[in-house]
């Protein structure tokens, strides 16, 4: 194996990837009044309905934290339906991703691939790798887990993930907008909107395990394949 493609590798699996995602506000007289109305429907109906704005959404922005196997993952994604761009970052570790319908691609300084190490190849392959877009073979085992950081429909169905009977919560706001809180019997909020489309704008997972808020719902932007230039394929380019 080319020390490049070790380097590459070994930062991948290091980092790994998972599943993913305030107060009470109080309104005088009527909470709903001057809303969508979705306030007042029952629990499910108000999920199904989020879900289906989600769904039927071409782009949205995400971002927060994810905490999981004791490690937090934060995001900023831009997703569409054929993609996704933005930026991770774990324990000091910081890299953008990149995905085009199938090709995924990463992007990270030297130090992201060991630059820190006393191996003069891996140095120098962590050198060539220093701000360049790497593309990700599908065989991968980070491909999988990387896409999936820019997969909206994945990350999407995991807002939907309330632990025990969902019930209608509190009224509340996300920035300056109103929303209504569904809530999980076990743990687990949902903020959905009351403001025009009733799109869910803040998820906070079970046990405090990360806060995810959605903004930018049908807000498409231009999402293209880098330069060839900018591009290394590391199981073929870097090492040779």
């Amino acid at each position: 194996m080319h020390h490049g493609r070790r380097t590459v590798a070994a930062a991948l699996t290091a980092l790994g990837a998972s599943g993913l995602l305030t107060g009470c506000l109080g309104f005088g007289g009527d909470p709903d009044a001057g809303t969508n109305g979705v306030g007042k429907l029952p629990a499910q109906t108000i999920e199904q309905k989020a879900k289906s704005a989600a769904a039927g959404a071409a782009a949205v922005r995400l971002a927060g934290t994810v905490v999981s196997g004791g490690r937090t993952y934060r995001l900023d994604m831009r997703l569409r339906t054929n993609g996704g761009v933005g930026e991770v970052s774990s324990k000091g570790d910081t890299f953008q991703l990149l995905r085009v319908d199938d090709d995924l691609y990463l992007k990270a300084g030297a130090d992201f691939y060991g630059d820190g190490g006393s191996d003069k190849d891996s140095k120098a392959a962590a050198a060539k790798l220093n701000g360049k877009y790497v593309k990700v073979p599908q065989n991968d085992p980070s491909y999988q887990q990387f896409s999936g950081f820019t997969d909206k429909k994945t990350l999407l169905a995991d807002l939907f993930v309330l632990d025990g009977t969902v019930k209608t919560g509190a009224h509340r706001k996300v920035g300056s907008t109103k929303t209504i809180a569904l809530e999980g019997t076990k743990g687990g909020s949902l903020d959905v909107s009351l403001k025009g489309t009733p799109y869910p704008l803040r998820y906070e997972r079970v046990g405090g395990a990360g806060t995810l808020t959605l903004s930018d719902w049908g807000q498409d932007f231009t999402l293209a394949a880098p330069a060839k230039s900018e591009v290394l394929d590391y199981g073929k380019t870097v090492g040779k």
